[in-house]
């Protein structure tokens, strides 16, 4: 891919992006020049989202790292909270088409990292597992509410082992 053309694939997720602010649906009804369909155009806003969403959790788990009572999940679910609220459109884009096909794949690998990231599960156990708790967490941490800087440390984390 030549610089031209992944400038050309940024504009047009923007643009995507843009439109989807004011009318998801509608945003959707063309595929910009640079996709050839909706499926690549899916997996472009996704990689962009993971892009975000795994700076996030690093710097999170980081900071944690660095605290001497550091709740992974609590970090996680932080991070994950703080990249939706700063990416509506991309966040509502992908929820819209979370049946689609061409998303399975690569949100399940996103639910795998999710979870073990968080510490609820580990890089030896199957990706279909991991992937499985990762799911139930996205799940809880969007049912519960965001109390923001008030909440109780492991208040999500009691939740977990439900799973």
């Amino acid at each position: 891919m030549s610089w031209n053309d992944f400038y050309q694939r940024q504009q047009a997720l923007a643009e995507v992006l843009d439109s989807a602010r004011r009318d998801l649906s509608a945003a959707f009804e063309t595929v910009p020049g640079p996709f050839r369909d909706i499926d690549e155009l899916l997996a472009a806003l996704h990689r962009k989202w993971m892009l975000q969403l795994t700076g996030r959790v690093e710097v999170a788990l980081t900071d944690t790292d660095a605290a001497p009572h550091g709740d992974r999940v609590e970090a996680v679910t932080a991070a994950w909270r703080r990249t939706a609220q700063d990416n509506p459109g991309l966040r509502a884009a992908l929820d819209l088409h979370a049946g689609n096909p061409a998303l399975q794949d690569v949100t399940a690998r996103e639910h795998r990292m999710l979870a073990i990231a968080a510490g609820l599960a580990e890089e030896h156990e199957p990706p279909q597992d991991a992937a499985r708790v990762g799911r139930a967490f996205v799940q809880l941490l969007r049912a519960a509410p965001d109390s923001g800087r008030h909440a109780r440390p492991g208040r999500l984390r009691k939740l977990i082992p439900s799973f």
